[in-house]
């Protein structure tokens, strides 16, 4: 029997889910469907969000001969087989998942082929193909990043494919649990829907029934049914305000609530973005604390996770890195920066080598000259950034 998921895929960039950013009218994948071109790209974000869907309708829209492929499962041969049908019909698109696991023998096959178009490549990835995917694949493809999915998304695919369910039975509040179920991945909510539809006689889903079939706890926190989010940025926020008791209370309804994951990922955010160098020691410790919660599973989970968490409200904080390098990214993507100085270049003998000279450090440029006067760090007043200035300036000033 065919899963509701693959039945209700899209066929058109029009019936995806979120991802507006990328399909939505006048956005980049929309205008190319509709000036029917077609280029190597590569589609990353977390599972369930619409990667699949989005090259799925973009091969139909297009009427593209195509070949699913997956970098795991399917061997050199199948790779071979593919080739010489792209030769038959002189262009095909390669629609590769988990394309990060490409190994070198596939790569080295494909890349020609790649280059010269008779094989377009859309591959599919749940890694960031700027660290996953090897540099001679990427580099012949555009790279876009599919967003989260909202809960108002979930409800809204939800509600779209209902009519593929004779006589289903569902109100509004069922669907909103579904949604929040499923944490962003709309295939999982799909599937818990199938999977309740043809589990019950009356076609009458209810949460109950969705208790039956699907024990993972749900993210409804109260009476109010505070959504995910904000409870993750209730614990960030509680965090960065340095009050440890609301800290502990966001934690500890994340954790009755089971999710692991988001609390790693939040907490290790939170390291860097609040913590920062105020106490840069704090970055290590929360992966130590994630490890060890991996290691033991709740519910002793709590106790290395409740450790860090008081650690990190205590903590003295600073955000000084972080908005150093946004400033630097910002006056990047303006354009015009200027080139690396001569003497910095590799293996120019001109550059002086600061570890030849006392304490070593030695004045010289290192900015381009288009912006060799800029500033992009302002230190925070803490006592380890106050140290490293002080430290920073005492080499300066011997060298005077």
């Amino acid at each position: 029997m065919e899963l509701l998921a693959n039945k209700v895929r899209p066929k058109k960039l029009a019936d995806v889910i979120g991802q507006e950013h990328l399909v939505g009218e006048g956005k980049v994948l929309y205008n190319l469907v509709k000036n029917k071109k077609i280029f190597s790209m590569i589609l990353y974000g977390k599972p369930g969000i619409g990667k699949t869907s989005i090259a799925n309708a973009i091969v139909n829209e297009l009427g593209c001969k195509y070949r699913f492929l997956n970098a795991t499962i399917n061997n050199k041969s199948d790779f071979d087989i593919v080739i010489e049908e792209a030769k038959m019909y002189g262009e095909m698109v390669v629609v590769m998942d988990e394309i990060h696991r490409l190994n070198k023998d596939k790569q080295d096959l494909l890349l020609p082929h790649i280059e010269s178009g008779l094989i377009i490549l859309i591959g599919l990835t749940t890694s960031n193909p700027y660290h996953a995917i090897n540099p001679a694949i990427r580099s012949r493809c555009q790279i876009f990043e599919l967003y989260e999915l909202t809960k108002e998304d979930i409800v809204k695919g939800i509600k779209k494919i209902l009519p593929y369910l004779p006589d289903i039975k569902i109100n509004d509040e069922v669907i909103d649990y579904i949604s929040i179920l499923s944490s962003g991945d709309f295939r999982n909510a799909l599937n818990i829907l199938d999977v309740c539809y043809s589990a019950s006689n009356d076609k009458i889903i209810t949460i109950e029934l969705i208790k039956q079939v699907n024990s993972k706890p749900v993210f409804f926190h109260d009476k109010n049914e505070d959504g995910y989010y904000d409870v993750l940025s209730g614990l960030q926020k509680s965090i960065r305000g340095s009050d440890v008791d609301a800290s502990l209370h966001y934690l500890a309804r994340l954790i009755e609530a089971g999710d692991l994951d988001s609390i790693y990922r939040r907490l290790s955010v939170i390291a860097y973005e609040d913590i920062g160098l105020a106490n840069p020691s704090i970055g290590p410790k929360v992966m130590a604390a994630i490890s060890a919660a991996e290691l033991v599973g709740l519910p002793e989970a709590r106790i290395p996770l409740g450790t860090v968490v008081v650690e990190m409200a205590l903590s003295p904080k600073s955000n000084s890195a972080h908005v150093a390098l946004d400033a630097a990214l910002e006056r990047i993507r303006k354009g015009n920066t200027g080139n690396v100085p001569n003497h910095i270049k590799n293996g120019n003998p001109a550059y002086k080598y600061p570890h030849d000279y006392p304490n070593n450090y030695v004045k010289q440029q290192y900015l381009p000259d288009l912006i060799k006067n800029e500033k992009y760090y302002n230190p925070s007043k803490n006592k380890y950034e106050d140290n490293l200035n002080k430290l920073h300036n005492e080499m300066k000033g011997e060298n005077k």
